[in-house]
Protein backbone atom coordinates (compact mmCIF):
# COMPACT_ATOMS: atom_id res chain seq x y z
CA UNK A 1 0.00 0.00 0.00
CA UNK A 2 3.00 2.31 0.12
CA UNK A 3 3.35 2.39 -3.68
CA UNK A 4 1.07 5.47 -4.02
CA UNK A 5 2.95 8.69 -4.77
CA UNK A 6 2.14 12.02 -3.17
CA UNK A 7 0.61 14.81 -5.30
CA UNK A 8 -2.41 15.49 -7.43
CA UNK A 9 -3.51 13.59 -10.46
CA UNK A 10 -4.06 15.29 -13.81
CA UNK A 11 -7.84 14.83 -13.50
CA UNK A 12 -7.89 16.54 -10.10
CA UNK A 13 -5.93 19.52 -11.44
CA UNK A 14 -8.24 19.85 -14.46
CA UNK A 15 -11.30 19.83 -12.21
CA UNK A 16 -9.83 22.58 -10.03
CA UNK A 17 -8.99 24.67 -13.12
CA UNK A 18 -12.52 24.21 -14.46
CA UNK A 19 -14.04 25.36 -11.16
CA UNK A 20 -11.77 28.44 -11.09
CA UNK A 21 -12.66 29.28 -14.70
CA UNK A 22 -16.38 29.00 -13.90
CA UNK A 23 -15.99 31.33 -10.90
CA UNK A 24 -14.11 33.90 -12.98
CA UNK A 25 -16.76 33.75 -15.72
CA UNK A 26 -19.45 34.38 -13.09
CA UNK A 27 -17.71 37.24 -11.30
CA UNK A 28 -16.41 39.23 -14.30
CA UNK A 29 -19.77 40.68 -15.49
CA UNK A 30 -20.67 41.66 -11.93
CA UNK A 31 -17.38 43.49 -11.48
CA UNK A 32 -17.70 45.29 -14.83
CA UNK A 33 -21.25 46.39 -14.00
CA UNK A 34 -20.05 47.73 -10.64
CA UNK A 35 -17.37 49.76 -12.41
CA UNK A 36 -19.94 51.25 -14.81
CA UNK A 37 -22.27 52.10 -11.94
CA UNK A 38 -19.47 53.80 -10.05
CA UNK A 39 -18.50 55.89 -13.08
CA UNK A 40 -22.10 56.94 -13.77
CA UNK A 41 -22.61 57.80 -10.11
CA UNK A 42 -19.47 59.94 -10.16
CA UNK A 43 -20.60 61.83 -13.27
CA UNK A 44 -24.12 62.32 -11.90
CA UNK A 45 -22.86 63.56 -8.55
CA UNK A 46 -20.43 65.95 -10.25
CA UNK A 47 -23.28 67.41 -12.33
CA UNK A 48 -25.50 67.74 -9.24
CA UNK A 49 -22.69 69.35 -7.28
CA UNK A 50 -21.97 71.91 -10.00
CA UNK A 51 -25.67 72.77 -10.28
CA UNK A 52 -26.02 73.14 -6.52
CA UNK A 53 -22.78 75.14 -6.23
CA UNK A 54 -23.95 77.57 -8.92
CA UNK A 55 -27.29 78.04 -7.19
CA UNK A 56 -25.68 78.50 -3.76
CA UNK A 57 -23.19 81.00 -5.14
CA UNK A 58 -26.00 83.13 -6.57
CA UNK A 59 -28.02 82.95 -3.33
CA UNK A 60 -25.07 83.90 -1.13
CA UNK A 61 -23.34 86.53 -3.25
CA UNK A 62 -26.33 87.88 -5.17
CA UNK A 63 -24.45 87.63 -8.46
CA UNK A 64 -23.36 84.94 -10.87
CA UNK A 65 -19.84 83.51 -10.68
CA UNK A 66 -17.28 84.74 -13.19
CA UNK A 67 -15.94 81.24 -13.88
CA UNK A 68 -16.08 77.65 -12.66
CA UNK A 69 -13.25 78.08 -10.19
CA UNK A 70 -15.40 80.61 -8.30
CA UNK A 71 -17.98 77.94 -7.43
CA UNK A 72 -15.59 75.15 -6.50
CA UNK A 73 -12.04 73.98 -6.53
CA UNK A 74 -10.71 70.90 -8.28
CA UNK A 75 -13.37 71.10 -11.00
CA UNK A 76 -12.28 69.38 -14.19
CA UNK A 77 -12.85 72.36 -16.48
CA UNK A 78 -12.00 70.27 -19.53
CA UNK A 79 -14.85 67.84 -18.81
CA UNK A 80 -17.55 70.15 -17.38
CA UNK A 81 -19.10 73.46 -18.42
CA UNK A 82 -21.89 75.59 -16.99
CA UNK A 83 -24.13 77.91 -19.04
CA UNK A 84 -26.82 80.16 -17.65
CA UNK A 85 -29.51 82.60 -18.70
CA UNK A 86 -31.11 85.08 -16.34
CA UNK A 87 -34.54 86.67 -16.54
CA UNK A 88 -33.90 90.09 -15.00
CA UNK A 89 -37.55 90.84 -14.22
CA UNK A 90 -38.42 87.65 -12.34
CA UNK A 91 -34.96 86.74 -11.04
CA UNK A 92 -35.26 83.29 -12.59
CA UNK A 93 -32.15 81.48 -13.79
CA UNK A 94 -31.98 78.66 -16.28
CA UNK A 95 -28.75 76.75 -15.86
CA UNK A 96 -27.28 74.06 -18.12
CA UNK A 97 -24.47 71.83 -16.86
CA UNK A 98 -22.70 69.92 -19.63
CA UNK A 99 -20.14 67.15 -19.48
CA UNK A 100 -17.95 65.28 -21.91
CA UNK A 101 -17.42 62.36 -19.53
CA UNK A 102 -18.82 58.99 -20.55
CA UNK A 103 -21.37 57.11 -18.47
CA UNK A 104 -24.19 54.67 -19.10
CA UNK A 105 -27.35 56.72 -19.55
CA UNK A 106 -29.65 54.26 -17.78
CA UNK A 107 -27.52 54.33 -14.64
CA UNK A 108 -26.96 58.09 -14.88
CA UNK A 109 -30.73 58.71 -15.05
CA UNK A 110 -31.11 56.78 -11.80
CA UNK A 111 -28.63 59.10 -10.12
CA UNK A 112 -29.79 62.32 -11.76
CA UNK A 113 -33.38 62.64 -12.96
CA UNK A 114 -33.75 64.89 -15.98
CA UNK A 115 -30.34 64.35 -17.52
CA UNK A 116 -30.39 64.37 -21.31
CA UNK A 117 -28.00 62.59 -23.62
CA UNK A 118 -25.77 64.19 -26.25
CA UNK A 119 -26.41 67.75 -27.06
CA UNK A 120 -24.05 67.89 -30.02
CA UNK A 121 -23.34 71.59 -29.73
CA UNK A 122 -20.64 72.90 -27.45
CA UNK A 123 -22.36 76.25 -26.96
CA UNK A 124 -25.86 77.12 -25.87
CA UNK A 125 -27.51 80.03 -27.71
CA UNK A 126 -28.51 83.05 -25.60
CA UNK A 127 -26.69 81.63 -22.57
CA UNK A 128 -23.61 82.98 -20.84
CA UNK A 129 -20.79 80.49 -20.47
CA UNK A 130 -18.69 79.70 -17.40
CA UNK A 131 -16.50 77.27 -19.31
CA UNK A 132 -12.78 77.50 -18.77
CA UNK A 133 -11.22 75.29 -21.40
CA UNK A 134 -14.09 72.85 -21.94
CA UNK A 135 -13.03 70.35 -24.60
CA UNK A 136 -14.47 67.27 -26.17
CA UNK A 137 -17.90 66.27 -27.35
CA UNK A 138 -20.82 67.05 -25.06
CA UNK A 139 -22.26 63.70 -23.99
CA UNK A 140 -24.85 64.76 -21.41
CA UNK A 141 -26.46 67.96 -20.26
CA UNK A 142 -28.63 68.74 -17.26
CA UNK A 143 -31.00 71.72 -17.24
CA UNK A 144 -32.50 73.21 -14.09
CA UNK A 145 -34.23 76.43 -13.06
CA UNK A 146 -34.26 78.41 -9.83
CA UNK A 147 -35.39 81.82 -8.65
CA UNK A 148 -33.24 84.19 -6.62
CA UNK A 149 -35.45 86.37 -4.44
Amino acid sequence: MKNRKRGFSLVELLIVLAVIAALIATITPVALNAIQKAKATKVGQNIKTLASAFENYVYVSGKVPANLTDIGRDIDVKAYAVYYAQDETSGTYTVVVKTSEEARKVILEGVLAGVEEKDYTTTTPNFTSLENGFTGTVRYHYIFNFTNY
